[in-house]
């Protein structure tokens, strides 16, 4: 008797579990990233280190293992070993020469261990260590750390320990090559003259003391010292203890000096200006400020001490205005971040060069300026109306190269950028551009070699709108409009152009000759419009064209015109998502997509919409046979397909629920074009942005995400979008839980389409991060979400240095499971340092 289907899976399933659990001996418990270099034995209940692992390795993680004791050479077995992960593996005792034979040995991370012994010789034999990490190791003094041999160290990281006097060795003098020295997130408190002697023959040197409780530093304890960066952020309980402190630094000449708190580590109330008033004692080039409240309304004289600085950035203050700043400052560069000032700064400042004021929503228009030696400037995200744009009378300035005015409110375009003939980056993105095609509005640029005016609500009515674009190699005009939906002669001059993307502009069809200058061009990007049919003959003078994207049109087949006109160079043509007409009208153009399959995006999915009979057909099914049968024929052979059809579906459904039965079927057939996709709440895209794409994606390894904001493709159903590119491209899924998401419900139908999309693909492919902290009768709103999140392990985000570490370490072994990795694909993984700066 063949048992329910329903007690046959949950046996299947048991049975899964219980082998997932056990492993065999003989099985390798490590995950090979890179064949014979990288293996990654984290978390794996490891009491020593484990055999198998061949002698060629040259990256080993074997963090979060209870080795607890370093014996003598226990690493003698990898002598090519470059990157040694050993975080949170409780070692308490370390041994002499326990890292010894590995001479090429660049990078060793210890965080987490709660060490009580290091032998005097720990260290031995690390003749080319680079970085040390030694974060959270219990360590509360540097003079019996043994290090005073290590002569090749760049970075040390002594972060989150229990020093309490930056009272440094004579032994660092020996550290000749030593750049980096973190000693943030410890307990120091007071900074005297004899502790800091050694680092005067260290001019290179940058040093971070964040997050120490520091209220005293001895005046003159830096006289005469030299170091190329210093960062105090949340070290001081008062605006007086910080004053008093920065008076201590008296004598010091530094490159880079950062000051001011961190977003969640905030102390010092009231903040004065004369807070920063000892600055004038020290020589400083580069200046950073960044969160700090209260900042004074009356800025005058609050500069005054940064008159020589070349660089200066104020990130996350509440500046209302930056009048009254020195006439005789020499800064190059000025960054302006979120600094909410209310009206936009009339700055005068002869030797900038680069200015970035970006989303600061409290300006709410522009004001002319003249900085006559400006070559760089950011505006982009202010939400600021230019009455004016764009002639040196705007701008202040006849140097400018780099000009970003997107994401702005009205941009009225009154010139012709006369004056600034050296532009080479112009960007107006989702601004709205006025006036921008009732003349020539770019004709002075000839230099100008990139050009934004995507979404811009420009119609284009005016023939000469891009004249004078000689040198333009990338022009980005999406999701505007043309006169009558067509396609003119505007691009004449642009004989250097190799990207053009036309995407989303309605447009209908292409006037003969359009594409005639453009004879340098790669890519043409002409998805999303209302094209009916293929007019190869339009792309003909485009012989270097590579890509060309037709998707998401109207395309029912070609014009008639010899599809071999098509450029011979072209190595990609997308027509996907098109209703193509599969009647024996078409039948040369169907034809040619058969015999050009190797050249088109997804050729085997293209679908058949008319006629009727072969609607939802694949268009490579198209047959010329069936054009020369007779009625009798086509109906026994449309019956006898649907017949097929009928039985097909039968054996895929049949197919389909043994697969699952088994546990065995895979979501989608085709290659994982994504390592995760991410399911969050709009109200949470800052952190996603800043923390979750940051740290995977510019990461090592990277990992691919599919975020809707960047990967969705225009035009498409959310839903359609969400399953589509969504969930079948994707290996993972990362759910973002916050008070948001609970109340988005997009956010909650995405989540029940991954449970879903879990029970079908029979693997644990979710992976929860719980944002913030979640009151229990909210998270009940949603039943299975909190009976979720009450039975399985979920990752919590804390925003501080030590939770940071754990949560991305453990993100990233989550996000490797399954992954296939390659020599190429990871070669950077060998001289990274992988996430040893996530607690810097």
């Amino acid at each position: 008797m063949t048992p329910p289907p329903r007690r046959l899976a949950g046996t299947l399933i048991l049975a899964m579990a219980f082998l997932a659990c056990v492993r065999a001996d003989g099985w390798e418990p490590c995950v090979q990233v890179v064949p014979n270099i990288t293996y990654v034995c984290m978390e794996l209940n490891l009491s020593k280190v484990p055999s198998g692992i061949p002698s060629s390795a040259k990256h080993l993680d074997l963090s979060f293992n209870p080795l607890r004791v370093l014996a003598r050479r226990s690493f003698s077995s990898f002598p090519e070993l470059q990157v040694l992960d050993l975080s949170r593996c409780e070692i308490q005792d370390i041994k002499d020469d326990a890292f010894w034979g590995l001479d090429y040995l660049s990078t060793l991370i210890l965080t987490g261990n709660p060490i009580q012994n290091l032998a005097p010789g720990t260290f031995s034999g690390l003749l080319s260590l680079q970085k040390l990490v030694a974060v959270e190791i219990n360590l509360s003094s540097l003079e019996n750390f043994p290090i005073r041999h290590l002569r090749t160290l760049k970075e040390l990281n002594i972060a989150h320990n229990l020093i309490h006097s930056l009272k440094l060795p004579e032994y660092f003098s020996n550290l000749s090559n030593l750049g980096y020295l973190d000693l943030s997130n410890n307990k120091i408190q007071e900074i005297h003259h004899k502790d800091l002697h050694v680092l005067h023959d260290k001019p290179n040197l940058s040093l971070d003391l964040s997050l120490n409780p520091i209220d005293f530093i001895q005046p003159g304890a830096f006289d005469k010292m030299r170091l190329q960066g210093l960062t105090l952020r949340s070290n001081f309980d008062s605006a007086h203890v910080m004053k008093t402190c920065i008076y201590g630094l008296t004598g010091l000449e530094v490159h880079q000096l950062v000051l001011g708190e961190f977003k969640n580590e905030r102390y010092v109330q009231e903040f004065d200006k004369s807070a920063l008033e000892g600055l004038c004692n020290l020589t400083i080039s580069e200046f950073r400020l960044a969160y700090l409240d209260d900042f004074p309304k009356n800025i005058n004289g609050f500069f005054k001490c940064l008159v020589n600085a070349s660089a200066v950035s104020l990130a996350n203050l509440y500046i209302q205005s930056l009048e009254g700043l020195p006439n005789d400052l020499q800064w190059q560069s000025l960054e302006l971040v979120k600094c909410k000032v209310n009206q936009f700064p009339m700055l005068e400042l002869p030797s900038l060069k680069r200015y970035v004021f970006t989303a600061n929503r409290g300006a709410i228009s522009f004001s002319e300026f003249e900085l006559k030696n400006l070559e760089f400037l950011d505006l982009s995200r202010n939400g600021m109306s230019f009455k004016g744009c764009c002639s040196q009378r705007d701008m202040g300035t006849t140097s400018l190269k780099y000009l970003d005015l997107s994401f702005n409110d009205v941009v009225t375009m009154s010139s012709n950028f006369l004056g600034l003939e050296l532009l080479e980056h112009l960007d107006f993105q989702h601004s709205t551009l006025k006036q921008a095609s009732e003349f020539s509005v770019f004709l002075s640029l000839s230099k100008l070699l990139y050009l934004d005016i995507s979404y811009t609500h420009t119609e284009v009515a005016f023939h000469g709108i891009f004249s004078g674009l000689v040198s333009l190699q990338v022009l980005k005009m999406a999701g505007n409009s043309f006169k009558g939906n067509a396609l003119s002669g505007i691009f004449t001059d642009l004989t250097n152009l190799t990207f053009l993307d036309l995407s989303m502009c309605q447009l209908e069809y292409v006037s003969q000759g359009v594409f005639d200058s453009l004879l340098k061009l790669q890519f043409l990007n002409m998805s999303h419009n209302k094209f009916i049919s293929l007019d190869a003959f339009s792309f003909k003078p485009l012989h270097t064209l590579q890509i060309l994207d037709f998707s998401f049109n109207k395309i029912v087949s070609s014009n008639g015109q010899e599809l071999q006109h098509f450029p011979s160079n072209l190595t990609v043509l997308n027509l996907t998502q098109n209703p193509f007409d599969c009647s024996c009208k078409h039948q040369s153009f169907l034809q040619w997509i058969k015999d050009q399959r190797q050249l088109l995006v997804d050729a085997k999915n293209l679908e058949c919409v008319m006629p009727p009979d072969m609607e939802g057909k694949l268009v490579l099914s198209f047959s010329n046979t069936t054009c020369q049968i007779t009625k009798v024929i086509i109906i026994v052979t449309v019956v006898s397909v649907a017949v097929v059809s009928v039985i097909v579906g039968l054996v895929y459904k049949f197919y389909f629920h043994l697969m699952l039965l088994a546990g065995c079927k895979r979501y989608g057939r085709g290659e994982n074009i994504y390592d995760a996709f991410v399911i969050y709440s709009s109200q949470d895209e800052d952190w996603v942005r800043n923390e979750l794409v940051k740290n995977l994606e510019e990461g090592v390894p990277p990992f691919r995400l599919c975020l809707h904001y960047r990967d969705f493709i225009p035009g498409v159903a959310i839903a359609a979008n969400i399953i589509q590119e969504g969930f079948h491209k994707s290996r993972k899924v990362i759910v973002v839980v916050s008070r948001h998401f609970i109340q988005s419900r997009w956010c909650i139908f995405e989540y029940e389409i991954a449970q879903t999309w879990q029970f079908l693909s029979s693997r644990s492919g979710i992976i929860f991060v719980v944002l913030q902290k979640l009151e229990k009768s909210l998270l009940r709103q949603q039943v299975e979400l909190y009976r979720l999140l009450s039975r399985n392990t979920y990752l919590e985000w804390e925003d501080n240095v030590l939770g940071r570490h754990i949560f991305w370490r453990r993100l990233r072994k989550a996000l490797m499971d399954g992954k296939a990795w390659t020599l190429e694909g990871t070669a950077g993984v060998e001289n990274s340092q992988q996430e040893t700066t996530a607690l810097t």
